[in-house]
């Protein structure tokens, strides 16, 4: 009697803890539920969905994020146009605006699975600690930042985002130890990091001194080439130099590109590994004091330098960087480049050509064009090798990828994570796709209003509201990315990178558990 009356109380609770609605959703859907196989806090969120709002300023968010009517912190959460309206949201950045940005569009699970590397659980070979020992940091607003979040789950890591709403989540290294947990371990240099992808940064901002469309954090299309040339060449190095195969190039939001090179041997370099495999970029030596910031040495260029110069370099220079930029069309611009020619007898040459003729010979022809033509033979039927390799080394200076050293070659340097959305612009930290970067245009990524106004427009809540409770209408609201410019992004990302990196990392944790059982068996023969 007594089991009896402790299993009535549990489901009077549970009754009285659904609601009206929520039965009736449960049984008058249940074949489609059940179908789809939804986990218990979805079905709350429908039901959530169906009852009337609490005012937003009536609702107040307590430490753990939940709503109440008592407590003192107050959330005013952005107020959405209403389905059929014209108005729009603000066209400014609103940190209040990321709530709904983590909550349905950002792709947790998909991070939860590549910080994993198949260590998900599901394979007896799967080291159960592996993304407890990663560190996600943090930034939140007023610049607050907190390092060395800790999680065990892709729901604890949901959960996290959702709560404290970052403005930017930055992914640091595996630890050997779990970070989170540093203060309990006694010595300073406890704490190591064991693993960590390979990884470039690539600042608009450093090419500053060959681009005169824009300076600083600015960016436009026609200095934007620069990061495509980059993306080329340090894409295809690594490939075919270096042999490795997962590869992650995402735009910065800004004015830049940052590169994850994922593979398991790259993750395991050492800091002395990362610092050669950067040390192997370096051609750009210069700084702004410097007229001559690259020196090709040697007879004969390095087969990379070679294949970039030949491939890449030697193209989107003629063709676009030189008009674009207008490199020889004024004096000031134009002595830049006469400086860098060590024979004075060929710059003074060319300095008279061009102060003589202000404008081209011919009006149909760019007088960038031309002057660079007159440059190259002049140079390069000269006698010295010095001379010739000129023409290459004014190339590689307004053109070669200009990496920021420091971030390759220290394990523990934290990135900025995929999918994170600029306070400054606003736009959504997307990936590129290396095959066809010549078509990533940073001016049309999708930005976090743009994402809230597409949302609304299609009036998920609306149908929801109506009724329509059918297989089809679940699915949309498990996958409210799929409605929004952001749905390309994600499926490339999928696509291109996550699930052949997750294939392969399955092979080898099953390759190296059936190594060790082979290793145990011939051990047991003896």
């Amino acid at each position: 009697m007594f089991a009896w009356n402790c299993n009535c109380c549990f489901v009077i609770a549970g009754c009285w803890l659904l609601s009206c609605t929520t039965i009736l959703f449960l049984v008058n859907h249940f074949r489609c539920i059940s179908k789809l196989q939804l986990p218990l806090p979805v079905l709350f969120e429908f039901q959530n969905m169906l009852q009337p709002k609490i005012p937003n300023n009536r609702r107040k968010m307590t430490r753990q994020g939940a709503y109440k009517e008592s407590d003192d912190m107050l959330i005013d959460e952005p107020k959405l146009p209403q389905q059929g309206q014209i108005a729009a949201l603000p066209n400014e950045f609103n940190p209040s605006y990321l709530k709904i940005y983590y909550s349905k569009l950002f792709p947790h699970a998909d991070l939860y699975r590549w910080m994993s590397y198949g260590n998900d659980g599901k394979h007896p070979a799967c080291d159960s600690s592996y993304l407890g020992r990663r560190e996600f940091s943090y930034t939140l607003d007023n610049d607050i930042f907190v390092r060395y979040n800790t999680f065990n789950s892709a729901t604890e890591l949901e959960n996290s985002i959702k709560d404290k709403c970052p403005l930017k989540i930055d992914i640091g290294p595996i630890y050997n130890l779990n970070p989170a947990h540093r203060n309990a371990y006694a010595g300073d240099n406890v704490l190591t990091p064991v693993e960590r992808e390979l990884i470039f940064d690539i600042d608009m901002s450093d090419y500053d001194d060959v681009r005169y469309c824009c300076s600083g954090a600015d960016v436009c299309l026609n200095c934007w080439p620069l990061m495509t040339v980059a993306v080329k060449v340090i894409d295809t190095s690594l490939r075919d130099d270096f042999g490795f195969r997962h590869i992650l190039w995402v735009y910065s939001g800004r004015r830049g590109v940052h590169c994850w090179v994922c593979d398991r041997k790259a993750r395991r370099l050492s800091n002395e590994q990362r610092a050669a495999v950067a040390d192997y970029f370096r051609v750009y030596k210069g700084n702004e004091n410097n007229y001559k910031k690259v020196s090709l040495m040697g007879q004969v260029l390095h087969p990379f330098l070679a294949r970039s110069y030949t491939e890449v370099l030697k193209e989107y220079f003629e063709t676009k960087l030189l008009t674009s930029q207008n490199l020889l069309s004024s004096e000031e611009r134009y002595e830049k480049i006469l400086e860098m020619i060590p024979d004075q007898s060929i710059a003074s040459e060319l300095r008279g050509k061009w102060q003589e003729s202000r404008r081209s010979s011919s009006a149909k022809e760019d007088i960038n064009i031309v002057r660079w033509e007159q440059l190259k033979q002049l140079l390069q039927k000269h006698k010295a090798q010095g001379v010739r390799r000129c023409v290459e080394e004014i190339v590689f200076t307004y053109t070669y990828p200009r990496l920021d050293m420091e971030v390759s070659k220290h394990m523990n340097h934290l990135l900025k994570a995929p999918f994170c959305v600029h306070p400054k612009t606003g736009r959504v930290c997307v990936p590129i796709n290396p095959n066809n970067c010549e078509e990533f245009d940073p001016t049309t990524v999708p930005t976090l209003i743009q994402l809230l106004e597409e949302l609304n427009r299609e009036g998920l809540r609306s149908d929801v509201e109506g009724g329509l409770f059918d297989t089809l209408t679940i699915l949309r609201f498990l996958s409210e990315w799929n409605k929004t410019s952001l749905a390309n992004a994600i499926k490339l990302f999928r696509s291109s990178f996550l699930q052949p990196l997750l294939k392969i990392c399955k092979e080898e944790m099953e390759s190296s558990y059936n190594a060790k059982l082979q290793q145990s068996k011939n051990l047991l023969s003896w």
